[in-house]
């Protein structure tokens, strides 16, 4: 059995007085070895080689340069899964960039609060996805012919990512940075404000290959399927950065989920090791497995909300594997798990999220004090800083008085936001958020965002946004309205607020449920009291 690497190890190569980003990710490994497998929606599938994305970001990074990109400079990618992604995320961090992710689904209110905080100089875009953006800043380069879309925008001003590709050399020098570099500027959802922007920085490279190795315990032989979204924390920092960093193939799908192309993938592809939200193995689950399906599955493990005993069960029985539950956010990556490697295995127990991974000293503080919980009371899940020498991050961009909100006065304890306890075998179960955030198919959704695109139709007077549990996706989101004078609650005006939010915000976060009421709870002091919403909608 080969030992895992110490958590000193992990970060001998991020810590040094020079960090090359690209070479960490990219260059170091055997130009001849697999780094991706795209496949595309008739499962058609096509490895690209660390060689080859190396060619292709050197090139990528030339046409970036010349178009005014420099080392710290913001670049958002509006991209489904692809070679031509993988080349451009790789091609902005070597020239020293930083990546701005969005996700596809996202409409162009959503789009244009990331491209304006974060300044980006340049957007990316699929060429199916030219329609979304309207007016910015950013110069806009098209990935993929707009003539193979009939909704694809002509704009004289777009340039073409292949033209300009073509135009380059390969060699272009990668950027030495240090620890603190920022590879990604990624937001989360907003609760009661905008989303906040998190800065990556390449010393939670770490981190990420730890989480590959060590608990997902992703092998040399294994084919891993990482089927979140790039567009999110899950997909691109375990699906690109970790698999990249821990020199690890991953399929990289192009395709909406369906149960069916799933099992065909796992299936055709041998999948052995595998990661997604719970929502899809539920979504499985209901599926049924296809008549005379062959599985390789060895690991099996699931993120961005609480896993029921039950699925686990299921996939043992069914694809090869028990799942096993995973728990992190965008501010830290995964770090408290259920591992899978050998050193850190442990008897999977129902409903718990597992032990801090190696590199992370976490606790449940009591509700009202920074006091550590007793054994099975409920408290705040909270993680030791300087105990914990892999967490990586240190505050939102531009954000102070949001930052001061996570951390303890003293910054000893870093606040995750999430309510849970702590068993006397030192297990960790999630409870709940202590904010708002929706989790719904391993998604978090702030109710603010969904808020705010509702606050926008003529007949909206006020809302508030609340989850509803779900079977198959965990929770949905439900907005209670309250209706603007001379307007009524009717099927189609339901049906017209689910378009409006797509429109204005994300196709993703629209209200499966909308309740017409009166008013809505509130404090004295005119705060809407969501958890009284929430209790009428379980």
């Amino acid at each position: 059995m080969t030992s895992l690497p110490t958590v000193a190890e992990y970060m001998a190569d991020v810590t040094t007085d020079k960090v090359i980003a690209a070479e960490l990710l990219n260059d170091r490994h055997d130009p001849a070895k697999v780094a991706f497998t795209c496949i595309d929606a008739n499962l058609n599938a096509v490895d690209l080689t660390y060689g080859e994305l190396r060619e292709r970001s050197e090139k990528v990074a030339s046409a970036l340069s010349k178009l005014g990109v420099k080392p710290g400079d913001h670049v958002a990618t509006l991209m489904s899964k692809s070679a031509d992604m993988l080349a451009t995320l790789l091609g902005i961090w070597r020239l020293g960039a930083v990546e701005v992710p969005l996700f596809t689904a996202f409409a162009w209110p959503a789009i244009e609060l990331r491209l304006t905080a974060s300044a980006a100089k340049v957007v990316v875009v699929d060429a199916d996805q030219r329609t979304k953006i309207q007016d910015t800043a950013a110069t806009v380069v098209i990935s993929g012919s707009a003539s193979e879309y009939d909704d694809a925008a002509q704009v004289p001003e777009d340039l073409s990512l292949e033209a300009l590709v073509a135009q380059e050399e390969p060699g272009f020098p990668a950027f030495a940075g240090t620890k603190d570099t920022p590879l990604v500027l990624i937001f989360t959802s907003g609760t009661t404000g905008h989303p906040k922007g998190v800065p990556v920085p390449i010393f939670a490279l770490a981190a990420f290959r730890q989480y590959i190795e060590a608990s997902l315990d992703v092998r040399d032989e294994d084919v891993f399927w990482n089927a979140a979204d790039p567009g999110w924390a899950l997909g691109l920092y375990y699906g690109v950065l970790g698999a990249m960093v821990s020199g690890k193939r991953n399929l990289f799908l192009r395709a909406g989920f369906d149960a069916k192309t799933c099992f065909a993938v796992m299936e055709k592809f041998k999948v052995t090791n595998f990661l997604s939200a719970p929502t899809m193995y539920r979504s499985l689950r209901a599926a049924g497995i296809p008549e005379g399906s062959n599985f390789s599955l060895r690991r099996a493990s699931s993120a961005g909300e609480p896993l029921t005993p039950e699925v686990s069960v299921w996939s043992k029985e069914h694809l090869g594997s028990e799942v096993l539950d995973q728990y992190g956010q965008t501010e830290l990556g995964m770090f408290i798990v259920n591992a899978w490697a050998d050193e850190l295995a442990r008897d999977a127990r129902p409903l718990s999220m597992g032990h801090a991974l190696p590199g992370f000293k976490c606790e449940v503080l009591e509700n009202e004090s920074d006091v550590i919980a007793a054994p099975n009371q409920p408290g705040r899940v909270a993680v030791n800083v300087p105990e914990s020498p892999l967490a990586w991050f240190h505050g939102y961009k531009d954000a102070p008085e949001r930052t001061a909100q996570r951390f303890s006065a003293d910054g000893k304890w870093y606040y995750t936001g999430d309510a849970g306890r702590r068993d006397e075998d030192g297990y960790f179960y999630f409870q709940s958020r202590d904010d708002d955030i929706i989790l719904m198919a391993g998604y978090r959704i702030g109710p603010f965002d969904v808020e705010s695109a509702l606050a926008t139709h003529p007949a909206v007077q006020e809302s508030a946004v609340v989850g509803e549990p779900d079977e198959i996706r965990g929770e949905v989101v439900v907005a209670y309205v309250v209706l603007s004078n001379g307007h009524e609650g009717s099927d189609a005006l339901t049906d017209e607020l689910k378009k409006h939010v797509k429109s204005e915000y994300s196709a993703h976060a629209y209200p499966r449920r909308v309740v017409y009421v009166e008013s809505l709870p509130k404090t004295p002091s005119g705060k809407i009291q969501r958890f009284v919403l929430r209790e009428q909608a379980k």
